[in-house]
Protein backbone atom coordinates (compact mmCIF):
# COMPACT_ATOMS: atom_id res chain seq x y z
CA UNK A 1 0.00 0.00 0.00
CA UNK A 2 1.13 3.73 -0.64
CA UNK A 3 1.81 6.14 2.07
CA UNK A 4 -1.66 8.14 2.92
CA UNK A 5 0.77 11.25 2.73
CA UNK A 6 4.01 12.59 1.54
CA UNK A 7 6.24 12.33 4.24
CA UNK A 8 9.77 13.13 4.84
CA UNK A 9 10.75 11.90 8.32
CA UNK A 10 9.22 8.16 9.07
CA UNK A 11 9.81 6.63 12.75
CA UNK A 12 9.29 3.15 13.69
CA UNK A 13 8.12 1.23 16.92
CA UNK A 14 6.22 -2.38 16.89
CA UNK A 15 5.21 -4.82 19.22
CA UNK A 16 4.28 -2.63 22.42
CA UNK A 17 1.61 -5.34 23.51
CA UNK A 18 -0.64 -3.47 25.51
CA UNK A 19 -3.70 -5.35 27.15
CA UNK A 20 -4.05 -9.18 28.19
CA UNK A 21 -5.71 -10.73 31.08
CA UNK A 22 -4.60 -10.06 34.71
CA UNK A 23 -0.99 -8.91 35.12
CA UNK A 24 -0.66 -8.32 31.25
CA UNK A 25 -2.56 -5.33 31.60
CA UNK A 26 -0.05 -3.33 33.53
CA UNK A 27 2.37 -1.54 31.14
CA UNK A 28 6.16 -0.98 32.13
CA UNK A 29 6.52 1.75 30.00
CA UNK A 30 4.11 4.05 30.40
CA UNK A 31 6.45 7.63 31.07
CA UNK A 32 8.91 6.71 28.34
CA UNK A 33 6.58 6.09 25.77
CA UNK A 34 4.09 9.19 26.63
CA UNK A 35 7.59 11.17 26.52
CA UNK A 36 8.33 9.85 23.29
CA UNK A 37 4.96 10.57 21.26
CA UNK A 38 5.45 14.03 23.37
CA UNK A 39 8.61 14.85 21.40
CA UNK A 40 7.02 14.03 18.23
CA UNK A 41 4.01 16.14 18.73
CA UNK A 42 6.56 19.57 18.33
CA UNK A 43 7.06 18.25 14.52
CA UNK A 44 5.07 18.78 11.60
CA UNK A 45 2.86 17.17 8.87
CA UNK A 46 6.49 15.80 7.35
CA UNK A 47 6.36 13.42 9.68
CA UNK A 48 4.85 9.73 10.04
CA UNK A 49 4.79 7.26 13.49
CA UNK A 50 4.74 3.74 11.92
CA UNK A 51 3.55 1.00 14.86
CA UNK A 52 4.58 -2.01 13.06
CA UNK A 53 2.02 -4.31 14.69
CA UNK A 54 0.92 -6.11 17.92
CA UNK A 55 0.20 -3.13 19.45
CA UNK A 56 -2.06 -4.75 21.72
CA UNK A 57 -2.57 -8.07 23.17
CA UNK A 58 -6.01 -9.21 22.27
CA UNK A 59 -4.97 -12.95 21.94
CA UNK A 60 -3.76 -12.76 25.45
CA UNK A 61 -7.39 -10.91 26.58
CA UNK A 62 -9.55 -13.45 26.99
CA UNK A 63 -12.23 -11.73 29.33
CA UNK A 64 -13.65 -9.72 26.83
CA UNK A 65 -14.26 -9.85 23.01
CA UNK A 66 -15.00 -8.44 19.89
CA UNK A 67 -14.66 -4.43 20.06
CA UNK A 68 -14.70 -4.47 23.68
CA UNK A 69 -11.43 -5.26 24.04
CA UNK A 70 -10.03 -2.13 22.67
CA UNK A 71 -12.33 -0.03 25.06
CA UNK A 72 -10.92 -2.66 27.52
CA UNK A 73 -7.36 -1.88 27.15
CA UNK A 74 -7.74 2.30 26.31
CA UNK A 75 -9.13 2.86 29.60
CA UNK A 76 -5.96 0.83 31.28
CA UNK A 77 -3.71 2.73 29.02
CA UNK A 78 -5.67 6.44 28.74
CA UNK A 79 -2.92 8.29 29.23
CA UNK A 80 -0.74 6.44 26.37
CA UNK A 81 -4.20 6.95 24.01
CA UNK A 82 -5.11 10.36 25.23
CA UNK A 83 -1.18 11.53 24.24
CA UNK A 84 -1.84 9.82 21.10
CA UNK A 85 -4.52 11.49 19.96
CA UNK A 86 -2.45 15.38 20.91
CA UNK A 87 0.56 13.86 18.93
CA UNK A 88 -1.30 12.55 15.82
CA UNK A 89 -3.25 15.89 15.38
CA UNK A 90 0.35 17.44 14.63
CA UNK A 91 1.79 14.13 12.50
CA UNK A 92 0.23 11.11 10.76
CA UNK A 93 0.34 8.42 12.92
CA UNK A 94 -0.20 4.64 11.30
CA UNK A 95 -1.12 1.10 12.98
CA UNK A 96 -0.54 -2.00 11.14
CA UNK A 97 -1.96 -5.20 12.01
CA UNK A 98 0.29 -8.11 14.14
CA UNK A 99 -0.33 -11.23 14.98
CA UNK A 100 -1.70 -10.88 18.40
CA UNK A 101 -3.88 -8.09 17.01
CA UNK A 102 -5.54 -9.87 14.47
CA UNK A 103 -8.76 -8.53 15.45
CA UNK A 104 -8.17 -5.30 13.84
CA UNK A 105 -8.08 -6.71 9.96
CA UNK A 106 -11.33 -8.58 10.84
CA UNK A 107 -13.65 -5.90 12.26
CA UNK A 108 -13.84 -2.67 10.51
CA UNK A 109 -15.06 -0.82 13.80
CA UNK A 110 -11.99 -0.70 15.18
CA UNK A 111 -10.73 1.92 12.77
CA UNK A 112 -13.07 4.09 13.56
CA UNK A 113 -13.09 3.63 17.88
CA UNK A 114 -8.98 4.66 16.46
CA UNK A 115 -9.27 7.44 14.74
CA UNK A 116 -10.92 9.25 17.39
CA UNK A 117 -7.54 9.05 18.79
CA UNK A 118 -6.07 10.13 15.15
CA UNK A 119 -4.55 6.63 14.59
CA UNK A 120 -4.90 5.69 11.03
CA UNK A 121 -5.48 1.96 10.89
CA UNK A 122 -4.32 0.22 7.83
CA UNK A 123 -4.58 -3.63 7.66
CA UNK A 124 -2.56 -4.43 4.78
CA UNK A 125 0.13 -7.06 5.41
CA UNK A 126 3.08 -4.41 3.90
CA UNK A 127 3.31 -0.67 3.11
CA UNK A 128 5.45 0.82 1.00
CA UNK A 129 6.74 4.65 2.24
CA UNK A 130 9.07 6.79 -0.14
CA UNK A 131 11.92 8.70 0.31
CA UNK A 132 13.29 9.93 -3.05
CA UNK A 133 13.36 7.04 -5.46
CA UNK A 134 13.93 4.98 -2.99
CA UNK A 135 11.27 2.45 -1.48
CA UNK A 136 10.82 1.40 2.46
CA UNK A 137 9.37 -2.04 2.50
CA UNK A 138 7.45 -2.32 5.78
CA UNK A 139 5.96 -5.44 7.45
CA UNK A 140 4.96 -6.85 10.58
CA UNK A 141 6.27 -10.29 9.90
CA UNK A 142 4.05 -12.92 10.56
CA UNK A 143 3.59 -14.32 7.47
CA UNK A 144 6.54 -15.87 7.64
CA UNK A 145 6.47 -17.46 10.64
CA UNK A 146 4.63 -20.75 10.04
CA UNK A 147 3.05 -21.04 13.44
CA UNK A 148 1.68 -17.31 12.87
CA UNK A 149 0.74 -16.72 9.68
CA UNK A 150 -2.91 -16.36 8.51
CA UNK A 151 -4.19 -18.76 6.06
CA UNK A 152 -6.98 -16.48 5.28
CA UNK A 153 -6.45 -12.95 6.27
CA UNK A 154 -9.16 -11.10 7.37
CA UNK A 155 -11.44 -14.06 8.95
CA UNK A 156 -11.50 -13.52 12.80
CA UNK A 157 -12.15 -17.87 12.65
CA UNK A 158 -9.28 -18.60 10.32
CA UNK A 159 -6.70 -18.88 13.39
CA UNK A 160 -2.84 -20.48 13.38
CA UNK A 161 -1.31 -22.40 15.81
CA UNK A 162 -0.12 -19.52 17.76
CA UNK A 163 -3.59 -18.13 19.01
CA UNK A 164 -4.06 -21.44 20.55
CA UNK A 165 -0.40 -21.50 22.09
CA UNK A 166 -0.56 -17.87 23.48
CA UNK A 167 -4.57 -18.03 24.84
CA UNK A 168 -3.70 -21.30 26.52
CA UNK A 169 -0.09 -20.41 28.06
CA UNK A 170 0.41 -16.57 27.76
CA UNK A 171 -3.33 -15.73 29.03
CA UNK A 172 -3.27 -18.59 31.51
CA UNK A 173 -0.27 -17.83 33.05
CA UNK A 174 -0.67 -14.31 33.77
CA UNK A 175 -4.55 -14.98 35.37
CA UNK A 176 -2.78 -17.36 37.49
CA UNK A 177 0.29 -15.06 38.31
CA UNK A 178 -1.41 -13.22 41.72
CA UNK A 179 -1.10 -16.58 43.08
CA UNK A 180 2.65 -17.03 42.59
CA UNK A 181 5.80 -15.77 44.88
CA UNK A 182 5.94 -12.27 42.87
CA UNK A 183 4.12 -11.57 40.04
CA UNK A 184 6.72 -13.33 37.49
CA UNK A 185 4.24 -15.41 35.28
CA UNK A 186 3.29 -12.12 33.71
CA UNK A 187 6.65 -11.76 31.91
CA UNK A 188 5.91 -15.01 29.90
CA UNK A 189 6.43 -12.41 27.05
CA UNK A 190 9.27 -11.34 27.52
CA UNK A 191 11.00 -15.29 26.71
CA UNK A 192 11.95 -16.64 23.57
CA UNK A 193 9.66 -19.67 22.97
CA UNK A 194 11.68 -22.07 22.93
CA UNK A 195 13.26 -21.09 26.38
CA UNK A 196 9.29 -21.00 27.91
CA UNK A 197 9.95 -24.88 29.66
CA UNK A 198 13.53 -23.97 31.07
CA UNK A 199 12.17 -20.85 32.69
CA UNK A 200 9.24 -21.97 34.35
CA UNK A 201 11.95 -24.40 35.73
CA UNK A 202 13.79 -21.62 36.75
CA UNK A 203 11.24 -19.94 38.13
CA UNK A 204 9.91 -22.84 40.09
CA UNK A 205 13.39 -23.99 41.34
CA UNK A 206 14.15 -19.85 42.66
CA UNK A 207 10.54 -18.52 43.88
CA UNK A 208 8.41 -21.55 44.29
CA UNK A 209 9.81 -24.40 45.64
CA UNK A 210 9.41 -25.15 49.12
CA UNK A 211 12.15 -23.33 51.17
CA UNK A 212 13.14 -26.43 52.82
CA UNK A 213 13.29 -28.23 49.94
CA UNK A 214 15.36 -25.65 48.37
CA UNK A 215 17.76 -25.54 50.80
CA UNK A 216 17.90 -29.46 51.10
CA UNK A 217 18.56 -29.84 47.45
CA UNK A 218 20.81 -27.21 47.08
CA UNK A 219 24.23 -29.14 48.20
CA UNK A 220 23.34 -31.67 46.09
CA UNK A 221 22.86 -30.12 42.89
CA UNK A 222 25.78 -27.88 43.46
CA UNK A 223 27.87 -31.15 44.15
CA UNK A 224 26.97 -33.03 40.80
CA UNK A 225 30.09 -32.12 38.89
CA UNK A 226 32.14 -33.08 42.10
CA UNK A 227 30.23 -35.97 41.95
CA UNK A 228 30.53 -37.19 38.77
CA UNK A 229 34.65 -36.96 39.29
CA UNK A 230 33.96 -39.41 42.66
CA UNK A 231 32.52 -41.79 40.19
CA UNK A 232 35.61 -41.57 37.64
CA UNK A 233 37.45 -42.01 40.39
CA UNK A 234 35.95 -45.21 42.40
CA UNK A 235 35.70 -46.55 38.57
CA UNK A 236 39.77 -46.32 38.55
CA UNK A 237 40.01 -48.04 41.38
CA UNK A 238 37.82 -50.97 41.00
CA UNK A 239 39.57 -51.38 37.61
CA UNK A 240 42.73 -51.08 39.50
CA UNK A 241 43.89 -48.29 37.93
CA UNK A 242 44.91 -46.51 41.57
CA UNK A 243 44.62 -48.36 44.75
CA UNK A 244 42.50 -45.73 46.61
CA UNK A 245 39.87 -42.82 45.34
CA UNK A 246 41.50 -40.35 44.60
CA UNK A 247 39.11 -37.75 45.32
CA UNK A 248 38.74 -38.27 48.63
CA UNK A 249 42.06 -40.30 50.04
CA UNK A 250 44.33 -37.80 49.28
CA UNK A 251 45.91 -35.46 52.02
CA UNK A 252 43.99 -32.04 51.56
CA UNK A 253 40.41 -33.91 52.07
CA UNK A 254 41.78 -35.69 55.16
CA UNK A 255 42.28 -32.17 56.91
CA UNK A 256 38.89 -31.09 55.97
CA UNK A 257 37.64 -33.63 59.42
CA UNK A 258 33.95 -33.17 59.93
CA UNK A 259 33.40 -31.53 56.82
CA UNK A 260 34.99 -34.68 54.34
CA UNK A 261 32.70 -37.08 55.79
CA UNK A 262 29.47 -34.87 55.18
CA UNK A 263 31.13 -34.17 51.51
CA UNK A 264 31.52 -38.30 51.66
CA UNK A 265 27.90 -38.57 52.62
CA UNK A 266 26.28 -36.51 49.83
CA UNK A 267 28.66 -37.44 47.09
CA UNK A 268 27.60 -40.99 47.86
CA UNK A 269 24.00 -40.08 47.85
CA UNK A 270 24.45 -38.16 44.67
CA UNK A 271 26.39 -41.11 43.18
CA UNK A 272 23.78 -43.65 44.17
CA UNK A 273 20.70 -41.83 42.02
CA UNK A 274 23.39 -40.55 38.99
CA UNK A 275 23.69 -44.42 38.68
CA UNK A 276 20.26 -45.87 39.24
CA UNK A 277 18.45 -43.00 37.55
CA UNK A 278 20.81 -40.85 35.36
CA UNK A 279 22.27 -43.43 33.45
CA UNK A 280 18.68 -44.94 32.79
CA UNK A 281 17.10 -41.61 31.69
CA UNK A 282 20.72 -40.54 29.54
CA UNK A 283 19.87 -43.71 27.58
CA UNK A 284 16.44 -43.34 27.01
CA UNK A 285 17.05 -39.62 26.32
CA UNK A 286 19.57 -40.32 23.58
CA UNK A 287 16.80 -43.09 22.41
CA UNK A 288 14.22 -40.33 21.99
CA UNK A 289 16.49 -37.88 20.18
CA UNK A 290 17.50 -40.80 17.75
CA UNK A 291 13.46 -41.63 17.41
CA UNK A 292 12.98 -37.56 16.87
CA UNK A 293 15.79 -36.92 14.12
CA UNK A 294 14.20 -39.86 12.44
CA UNK A 295 10.64 -38.44 12.48
CA UNK A 296 12.46 -35.04 11.21
CA UNK A 297 11.35 -33.29 14.57
CA UNK A 298 14.43 -33.07 15.19
CA UNK A 299 18.50 -32.07 13.51
CA UNK A 300 21.63 -32.17 14.44
CA UNK A 301 21.57 -28.36 14.82
CA UNK A 302 17.88 -28.78 17.28
CA UNK A 303 14.51 -27.94 16.55
CA UNK A 304 13.74 -28.50 12.55
CA UNK A 305 11.44 -24.97 13.23
CA UNK A 306 13.05 -22.58 15.00
CA UNK A 307 10.16 -20.21 16.32
CA UNK A 308 12.85 -17.82 17.39
CA UNK A 309 14.88 -18.13 13.80
CA UNK A 310 15.62 -14.69 11.96
CA UNK A 311 16.24 -16.38 8.72
CA UNK A 312 12.96 -16.59 7.45
CA UNK A 313 12.73 -12.85 7.44
CA UNK A 314 16.16 -12.47 5.59
CA UNK A 315 15.08 -14.71 2.92
CA UNK A 316 11.79 -12.79 2.62
CA UNK A 317 13.92 -9.79 2.34
CA UNK A 318 15.88 -11.32 -0.05
CA UNK A 319 12.78 -11.73 -1.63
CA UNK A 320 11.86 -8.16 -1.91
CA UNK A 321 15.25 -6.75 -2.74
CA UNK A 322 15.22 -9.17 -5.99
CA UNK A 323 11.46 -8.12 -6.84
CA UNK A 324 12.06 -4.53 -6.94
CA UNK A 325 15.34 -3.13 -6.96
CA UNK A 326 13.92 0.44 -6.06
CA UNK A 327 13.23 -1.07 -2.40
CA UNK A 328 16.51 -0.22 0.15
CA UNK A 329 15.12 -0.96 3.51
CA UNK A 330 12.98 -4.08 4.63
CA UNK A 331 11.51 -3.62 8.37
CA UNK A 332 9.69 -5.74 10.43
CA UNK A 333 8.43 -6.83 13.94
CA UNK A 334 7.11 -9.61 15.82
CA UNK A 335 10.46 -11.31 16.95
CA UNK A 336 11.02 -8.75 19.96
CA UNK A 337 14.62 -8.43 18.81
CA UNK A 338 16.17 -5.23 17.40
CA UNK A 339 19.38 -5.34 15.17
CA UNK A 340 20.03 -3.67 11.72
CA UNK A 341 21.52 -5.66 8.90
CA UNK A 342 23.18 -4.89 5.47
CA UNK A 343 22.09 -7.17 3.29
CA UNK A 344 23.79 -8.74 0.04
CA UNK A 345 24.99 -5.34 -1.75
CA UNK A 346 25.56 -2.06 -0.91
CA UNK A 347 22.67 0.26 -0.13
CA UNK A 348 19.93 -3.12 0.87
CA UNK A 349 19.42 -2.94 5.08
CA UNK A 350 17.40 -5.35 7.19
CA UNK A 351 16.18 -4.33 10.17
CA UNK A 352 13.63 -5.00 13.34
CA UNK A 353 12.31 -2.81 15.21
CA UNK A 354 12.35 -4.97 18.55
CA UNK A 355 10.08 -4.33 21.61
CA UNK A 356 9.05 -1.98 24.25
CA UNK A 357 8.18 -5.24 26.27
CA UNK A 358 10.46 -6.51 28.75
CA UNK A 359 13.37 -8.83 28.11
CA UNK A 360 14.88 -11.71 29.87
CA UNK A 361 17.98 -13.35 29.40
CA UNK A 362 19.70 -16.84 29.94
CA UNK A 363 22.36 -17.14 32.27
CA UNK A 364 23.93 -20.14 33.23
CA UNK A 365 25.08 -20.40 36.87
CA UNK A 366 28.79 -21.15 37.76
CA UNK A 367 28.83 -24.80 38.70
CA UNK A 368 26.46 -27.34 39.63
CA UNK A 369 23.08 -29.21 37.84
CA UNK A 370 20.88 -25.46 38.71
CA UNK A 371 18.63 -24.44 36.75
CA UNK A 372 19.36 -20.75 34.95
CA UNK A 373 18.67 -17.25 35.56
CA UNK A 374 16.73 -15.11 33.76
CA UNK A 375 18.36 -11.21 33.65
CA UNK A 376 15.73 -8.68 32.77
CA UNK A 377 16.25 -5.62 30.78
CA UNK A 378 14.94 -3.42 28.64
CA UNK A 379 15.28 -2.26 25.01
CA UNK A 380 13.09 0.94 24.45
CA UNK A 381 13.89 1.84 21.30
CA UNK A 382 13.06 3.66 17.66
CA UNK A 383 14.13 3.89 14.30
CA UNK A 384 14.24 6.74 12.48
CA UNK A 385 14.50 7.25 8.68
CA UNK A 386 15.24 10.77 6.66
CA UNK A 387 16.79 11.78 3.43
CA UNK A 388 20.12 14.23 3.89
CA UNK A 389 20.44 15.11 0.64
CA UNK A 390 21.31 12.59 -1.63
CA UNK A 391 21.22 9.81 1.19
CA UNK A 392 19.01 7.76 2.71
CA UNK A 393 19.80 8.14 6.68
CA UNK A 394 18.88 5.39 9.41
CA UNK A 395 19.26 6.75 12.92
CA UNK A 396 18.47 4.47 16.08
CA UNK A 397 17.82 5.83 19.23
CA UNK A 398 17.72 4.23 22.67
CA UNK A 399 15.34 5.26 25.49
CA UNK A 400 17.04 4.54 29.01
CA UNK A 401 15.38 2.40 31.30
CA UNK A 402 16.35 0.57 34.29
CA UNK A 403 14.53 -2.95 35.77
CA UNK A 404 13.02 -3.18 38.94
CA UNK A 405 15.36 -5.62 41.29
CA UNK A 406 13.82 -8.88 41.03
CA UNK A 407 16.43 -11.67 41.13
CA UNK A 408 16.53 -13.23 44.48
CA UNK A 409 20.15 -12.75 46.04
CA UNK A 410 20.25 -16.69 45.30
CA UNK A 411 20.44 -16.09 41.96
CA UNK A 412 22.49 -13.37 41.75
CA UNK A 413 25.19 -15.41 43.62
CA UNK A 414 24.95 -18.49 41.26
CA UNK A 415 25.70 -16.02 38.76
CA UNK A 416 28.19 -13.95 40.59
CA UNK A 417 30.66 -12.70 37.39
CA UNK A 418 28.44 -13.40 34.55
CA UNK A 419 26.42 -10.93 32.70
CA UNK A 420 23.65 -11.83 29.65
CA UNK A 421 25.45 -11.71 26.58
CA UNK A 422 25.16 -7.81 25.09
CA UNK A 423 22.17 -6.56 22.54
CA UNK A 424 23.87 -6.94 19.28
CA UNK A 425 24.92 -3.51 18.50
CA UNK A 426 22.98 -1.00 16.41
CA UNK A 427 24.94 1.95 15.09
CA UNK A 428 23.17 5.00 15.72
CA UNK A 429 23.21 6.36 12.28
CA UNK A 430 23.30 4.41 9.28
CA UNK A 431 23.85 5.69 5.96
CA UNK A 432 22.36 4.15 2.42
CA UNK A 433 24.00 5.69 -0.43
Amino acid sequence: MEEPALARRYYLVSDLHMGGDGQLQHCDYTTEFVGFLKDLAKEGPDTELLIVGDTFGFWELTLVHGLDKLDHIIRAHNVIFDQLRITGANITVTMMVGNHDYDLACDPGFASKLRAYNIHLDTSLHLIRTLGDRKIWIEHGQQRDEFNTFREYGNLYALPVGYFITETFVSGASRHSDFGTGAWLKDIRSVGTMQIPDWILSNYFYREMSTALRWFLLPFLLLSGVTILAIVGEGLRLFGIFDYNILFQNPLMSRLGIIDNVLQVVIAINSAFLVLFGLPMAVVSHDLMRTLRRFRVLTSRGVTQDLDSVEPYLKGAEEVFKRDDKVAVFVFGHTHDAFLKHLGSAGRVVLNTGTWLKLLHRVRVRFGLLPAVYYPSYRLNYFLIEEEGEKLVIRYVTIPKVPEPELTWLERLLTLGREPNPPEVIPARTVID
